[in-house]
């Protein structure tokens, strides 16, 4: 198995499990989708992939579409994407994205966070190269093997295929996104949720006082309502 695998079965979105905060995030999901392409899900790919991973964290329908109703708004201001660069304690790696309508204040509440754990906010570029960009596709795995999966979309991109649980995981450049949507509709096999995430090319493997350091930070920053998604290079271990 190679790096993508390794590194979903060490996180195990186990970050990630409170309902709200996977709420408050797809919701932000939803008003950019909206503001980009429109509230028509059949001609919006980026809005038909929300709707898929709300459907996977069992977020009601009624907020699904209250949201796109009010993304809608022209009232309703948009969410500026923003990306902030760090390092934690013991020389670990930091790459936060957020989603804010003010940043002013996403940067003051990130820099706060780095300097009350004894971190360093950086500049732009100067740990994003140690992550690759990826896109990933949960799919259902009834009645498909891995393998001929494999097989079937390495043209389209992808570069790693595995199973676990809950379905079939694709795994492929973010480039690649657009091309393995597509290609999943048109073969007519369900997307099950889909989305992006930034790989460590290398971890570093910290002792437990050294790692409960990072986890300070990173909790912080994964509290803030502005923050989407924490990726950093401490070498995780399964849950």
């Amino acid at each position: 198995m190679g790096r993508a695998f390794e590194f979903r079965k060490a996180r195990k979105m186990k970050r990630w499990s409170a309902m709200s905060k996977a709420f408050t995030r797809i919701g932000k999901d939803i008003v950019m989708a909206v503001k980009e392409g429109g509230p028509d899900p059949a001609s919006n790919s980026r809005l038909r992939a929300v709707i898929q991973n709300a459907k996977s964290v069992n977020m009601p329908k009624d907020n699904v579409e209250r949201a796109i109703k009010k993304a809608s708004d022209k009232s309703q201001g948009d969410y500026k994407e923003v990306i902030f660069e760090g390092y934690a304690p013991h020389g670990i790696a930091i790459l936060v994205e957020t989603a804010t309508d003010n940043n002013t204040r996403t940067v003051a509440n990130v820099r706060s966070y780095f300097n009350k754990c004894d971190g360093s906010l950086g500049t732009s570029g100067s740990v994003v190269f140690m992550f690759d960009h990826t896109c990933n596709f949960r799919i259902n795995a009834e009645g498909l093997d891995p393998e001929e999966v494999e097989l079937e979309f390495i043209d389209y991109g992808a570069e790693e295929v595995f199973a676990d649980e809950d379905g079939i995981l694709i795994y492929a450049p973010f480039e690649s996104f657009g091309a393995i949507q597509s290609a999943l509709e048109e073969k007519g096999i369900e997307i099950l949720s889909s989305g992006f995430e930034r790989i460590p090319q290398v971890t570093k493997p910290l002792s437990a006082a050294e790692a409960a350091d990072v986890e300070k930070l990173l909790e912080k920053l994964e509290e803030d309502d502005d923050v989407q998604y924490v990726y950093h290079t401490m070498q995780e271990t399964e849950e």
